[in-house]
């Protein structure tokens, strides 16, 4: 069963299917819509507190989870009327600038779901002995995997383009070098190194190449 995965096909018609299900009617993509704006208010109560040390103008890049979020909230809202005129979530409508839409969020979701798996483990033992443990390591990577989770739903209806991939790229190239080469990283118990950085850059380069292969070309 697994095996069949591989064929692109396949992975379409389970994509679909999930997508249906979770965002096809009125009542589930309200609770999709809401358990995003939750992890969107978190993310934003997380940030919140040392955002005044930084510029207001680089906030879209320092407060990384919450603009992945925010993004696909966005995403999630452009299909609303499609779904409440009683069509299929996969007949969305499409346009040039919607499949630059969806295809940054879904590298900045993916992007961020999958960068607690580094930057926590990093220091795990830190984490880990944290009084609140269970929250900012636990709950962290937990509420990030849903990222990854809301981001493979959209190739089911977005496209891309080539210059939607190629802005998703430099986008994430200028967001690391904000983080890492200006110090304005997420708030971590560490200073983070290169080590960190090598592998945010791998990780944003593996989420364009998965929105590559993932979205129908517009």
């Amino acid at each position: 069963m697994l095996g069949r995965l591989r064929d692109p096909a396949v992975r379409g018609r389970v994509r679909a299917a999930l997508a249906a299900e979770l965002l096809g009617t009125p009542r589930s993509l309200a609770v999709i819509l809401g358990f995003t704006a939750f992890m969107f208010a978190v993310g934003v109560g997380y940030y919140a507190p040392t955002a005044g040390d930084v510029p207001v103008w680089l906030w879209p890049l320092y407060a990384d989870s919450a603009v992945a979020v925010a993004l696909g909230g966005v995403v999630l809202a452009s299909v609303v009327p499609t779904i409440r005129r009683g069509e299929r979530v996969v007949d969305a409508p499409t346009s040039r600038p919607l499949a630059y839409l969806h295809t940054v969020a879904f590298v900045w979701l993916v992007q961020f779901g999958l960068w607690p798996l580094v930057s926590l483990n990093l220091a795990v033992g830190a984490y880990l002995a944290a009084p609140d443990a269970l929250i900012y390591y636990w709950g962290v990577i937990g509420t990030h995997l849903c990222f990854v989770g809301l981001a493979l739903l959209f190739p089911a209806f977005g496209r891309t383009t080539r210059g939607a991939l190629a802005t998703a790229l430099a986008l994430v190239g200028i967001n690391a070098v904000v983080d890492y080469g200006f110090g304005y990283h997420p708030p971590l118990l560490y200073e983070p190194g290169a080590g960190l950085a090598g592998a945010t850059l791998a990780i944003a380069v593996g989420a364009v190449t998965l929105a590559n292969r993932s979205f129908r070309r517009l």
